[in-house]
Formats: structure tokens, sequence, C-alpha cells
């Protein structure tokens, strides 16, 4: 199979795939999904030839996305994912448990959302700051 990519679309397309490996792979410890990694190290591989050196380097043997391309500003996108997810996350399951946790419904579905979205402003104004759980000093 052969893709024709611009430099800026392979440039994007590194990014895509680090993010995907990093989402997959990063809390599996010594359980990493090696399929995964394989393809990022064949995409980084070809960095070099593309004009694109300082986006890899070697590390025990194999092609891995250097420094420079993991402290430039890829891990800013992800904490934003991480923090987006966790605060929507939180206000769903807030919001299930002022419900009682029962199933959504079309019924319910409306006053579940404006619950949700309540939290969400809260989280955006203030973050976990107002979040207190009472069996904790």
């Amino acid at each position: 199979m052969n893709i024709e990519l611009s430099a800026k679309e392979f440039r994007r397309l590194l990014d895509l795939v680090y993010i995907g490996n990093w989402i997959l792979n990063s809390t599996r410890g010594h359980d990493r999904i090696e399929d995964y990694d394989q393809i990022e190290s064949k995409l980084f591989g070809l960095c070099e030839k593309n004009g694109m050196a300082s986006l890899v380097e070697t590390w025990n043997g194999q092609k891995v996305p250097s420094r420079a391309f993991a402290d430039g500003g890829i891990h800013e996108a992800i904490m934003n994912y991480e923090d987006t997810v966790f605060f929507e996350i939180l206000a769903e399951e807030l919001s299930r448990r002022d419900m009682d946790y029962e199933p959504v419904t079309s019924e319910n579905y409306e006053a579940l959302v404006a619950r949700m979205e309540e939290y969400i402003a809260e989280f955006e104004a203030h973050g976990t700051d107002n979040i207190l759980i009472d069996s904790m000093d």
C-alpha cells in the first residue's frame, strides 16, 4: 500500500499516531500493545528521509519520537483532552448520583444534561476547589 502525503499531512499523521499510541499504551506499563509501538516506530522512521530528522531518535534499536517531538506541545494537547474528559465524566457521574443512578431515558435525559452543564460551569469557574469529601480530613 502506498499513501501520498504532503509534508504537512505527514507531520499531522505523526501527531495522530503519537496521540493514539499514547492513549492506548501509556498506562499499560510492561503490558504494551506492541503492534501500535511498531506502527509508531515505522512511521517515525520515515522522518529522516522526509526532512524531519529532529522528530525521531533511536532507542533500544527502535525508531521512536524524539524528545524534541514530545516536548513540542503534543502533551499539552493530550492534557487538554484528558482534562476535558475528566471533568465531563465527573460531571456525568455526579449528575447520575444526584439522580439516584436512574437509567437514562428520554424522560430524564434533559434533566441529566442540565445538571451536567451546572457541574461543568462550576468546574470551569473553580476547577476542583469546591469538591469536598466529608469523610476525609
